[in-house]
C-alpha cells in the first residue's frame, strides 16, 4: 500500500490547485483505514523541549505488514513535522513499532530528509543534537506542560513594544489606557550591525517612557521564538553574524530592560501576543492567530487564557500532502503553509489564475497588484483568493486535530480588503461540506485592523507582571 492508497480527494477543489491534497483528508483517511482492518497496533509519540515539557500524540497504525510500512511512515513523518513545529522539540520519543522509529531516526538524522529540522530544534533548545528515541509504548513519557497566565496585568505604567519587520510600534499604558504611540520605519533585516537594532530598540522604550511618570514594566511582542526572554531564532536578525547574534542579540531585550530600570519584561511571539489580544478583547479562550502576511504567523491562547510556550511555527506545518507541491526554499519540504498562506501563496497562484506579475516587483508589491485587479473584479483575482480560502478550510480542521481552536483570528496583508472576506466564505464551505462539527465549534474572525493595532500594544504591555 503506498501513501495515496487511501483517498485524498477534497469535494471542494481549489480553483487554482487541482492537485491539492489536504492533510486533513490524508489523516482522516488513514485512521480510517486503519480502523476497517481491525488490527490496528497504537503508537505514541512524545515531544520533549525546555524545562522538561513534554506533549504527546496518540495514533493506530497499520500492524507489521510490510505493504503497510510506507502509508505508516509518511503519515507519522508529517504528524512528527508538524507537532515540531506547533509545540517545539529536542527530543522525539516514538514507542509501538521499531520499524517507524527507525525511520523517523534515519529521516532526522545529518544527511536525512529531515535534517534541516533537527539541527533548528536542536539550536532553539540549545542542545548539542537533536534526539530520536525508539521505545515500548508504555514507556513513552507522559505530557507535562506548563503554560503560563502571561498578560491582562493592566495596573501601573507600561511599555508595549511590537517589533514588525519593516515597522516598530511602541505605546506607553497607564492602567490600560494608551496614552501615547507611535511607529517609526527601520529596517532590522538587513542590518548586520546588532548595535543598530540595540539602539533602535531602547530608543523606541525612551519615547514610550517620557510620556508617563514611571516605567513599572516592559512587554514586548517579536517575531522570531524566544525562550524566558531570550532571542532563539528571529528573522529580525538575519543578517547578525552568528557569534554577534550570541554576544549581543540572545538576551538583547533583556539588556534593554535593565537599561531602563531593570523592570519586568516579558518577551512573546507575536502570533501568541495577537492571540491573547483577541481573548482579551473576545473576553474568551482557545484563541489561535493566523496571520497571512510575509510569512504565515501563528500564536495561541489555551482554554485558561495562558499562553501555552509552544512554537506556534504555523508557516512550515504541511497542509498539503501531494509531494509535488511548492518547496519551501528555507526548509526545503514540500506542502508547508508559507507557500498557502502569505504573500507567497497569491505570488504562486498567479500564472494559474492568468496573472503575469512584474518580476521586478517586491513580493509585497506583487501582492498589492494583485489585490488591485480583485478591486476591479479581475476573475484571476477571484480565483486566487477562492484557492487561498478553500484551501484554509482545510488547514483548519488540520490545525484542529492539534489544537484546541473556539475561535480562529484570520488576519494579515493578504486578508486586506475584499480578499479576506472571500477567504473565509470559502473556508466555511469547505468545513460546512467536510467537516461539519468543526464548521460548528470554530469561529472565523477577521478583526479591524485599527483596532487589533491597539489590541495589540495593549495586550504587549500587559504581559508582565509588576513585582
Amino acid at each position: 500500500m503506498n501513501k495515496f492508497d487511501f483517498k485524498i480527494s477534497p469535494g471542494i477543489v481549489p480553483v487554482l490547485d487541482p492537485d491539492f491534497k489536504p492533510a486533513s483528508l490524508g489523516i482522516k483517511a488513514f485512521k480510517k483505514a486503519v480502523s476497517n482492518t481491525g488490527k490496528g497496533i497504537p503508537l505514541a509519540i512524545a515531544l520533549e523541549r525546555g524545562g522538561g515539557l513534554i506533549s504527546n500524540y496518540n495514533l493506530d497504525i497499520f500492524d507489521g505488514n510490510a505493504e503497510m510500512d510506507e502509508a505508516n511512515n509518511f503519515i507519522v513523518e508529517r504528524i512528527i513535522k508538524t507537532l515540531l513545529w506547533a509545540r517545539g522539540g529536542w527530543k522525539v520519543t516514538i514507542g509501538g513499532s521499531k520499524k517507524v522509529g527507525e525511520y523517523i531516526k534515519k529521516a532526522y538524522s545529518d544527511d536525512g530528509m529531515r535534517a534541516f529540522d533537527a539541527k533548528f530544534m536542536s539550536n532553539v533548545y540549545e542542545k548539542k543534537e537533536f534526539v530520536v528515541e525508539i521505545t515500548e509504548y508504555d514507556n513513552v513519557p507522559a505530557t507535562k506542560e506548563d503554560t503560563k497566565p502571561v498578560g491582562r496585568n493592566l495596573d501601573g505604567c507600561r511599555i508595549g513594544f511590537d517589533a514588525g519587520g519593516s515597522d516598530r510600534k511602541v505605546s506607553a499604558v497607564i492602567d490600560g489606557e494608551v496614552v501615547y504611540s507611535e511607529e517609526v520605519i527601520w529596517h532590522p533585516k538587513i542590518q548586520t550591525d546588532p548595535d543598530y537594532h540595540y539602539s533602535e530598540i531602547l530608543s523606541a522604550m525612551k519615547s514610550a517612557a517620557s510620556h508617563m511618570p514611571k516605567v513599572d514594566a516592559i512587554g514586548v511582542s517579536s517575531a522570531g521564538i524566544y525562550v524566558n526572554n531570550r532571542t532563539m531564532v528571529a528573522s529580525l536578525f538575519l543578517k547578525v553574524p552568528e557569534e554577534l547574534f550570541d554576544k549581543k542579540v540572545k538576551d538583547i531585550y533583556i539588556n534593554v530592560a535593565k537599561e531602563m530600570g531593570d523592570v519586568p519584561l516579558e518577551v512573546a511571539n507575536d502570533g501568541d501576543v495577537t492571540a491573547l489580544a483577541g481573548a482579551m478583547d473576545l473576553n474568551d479562550n482557545n484563541i489561535l492567530g493566523l496571520a497571512m502576511g510575509t510569512s504565515e504567523a501563528g500564536g495561541y491562547v489555551d482554554s485558561r487564557g495562558n499562553i501555552t510556550g509552544w512554537l506556534n511555527e504555523l508557516a512550515f506545518i504541511p497542509v498539503d500532502f501531494n509531494p509535488e507541491a511548492m518547496v519551501d526554499e528555507w526548509s526545503g519540504d514540500y506542502g508547508c503553509g508559507v507557500k498557502y498562506f502569505s504573500q507567497d501563496g497569491v505570488i504562486k497562484l498567479a500564472p494559474a489564475a492568468g496573472i503575469e506579475l512584474d518580476a521586478e516587483l517586491t513580493p509585497a508589491e506583487k501582492l498589492k497588484a494583485v489585490q488591485n485587479l480583485l478591486d476591479k473584479k479581475d476573475s484571476g483575482a477571484v480565483k486566487i483568493f477562492e484557492s487561498i480560502g478553500t484551501y484554509l478550510g482545510y488547514a483548519m480542521a488540520y490545525y484542529a486535530e492539534f489544537y484546541d481552536i473556539k475561535h480562529a483570528l484570520i488576519l494579515g496583508r493578504v486578508t486586506s480588503g475584499e480578499a479576506g472576506d472571500i477567504i473565509l466564505e470559502k473556508a466555511y464551505e469547505v468545513l460546512n461540506k467536510e467537516f461539519p462539527e468543526i464548521a460548528k465549534k470554530v469561529n472565523m474572525i477577521l478583526p479591524d485592523e485599527s483596532n487589533k493595532r491597539v489590541g495589540q500594544s495593549i495586550a504587549a504591555a500587559s504581559l508582565p507582571k509588576i513585582k
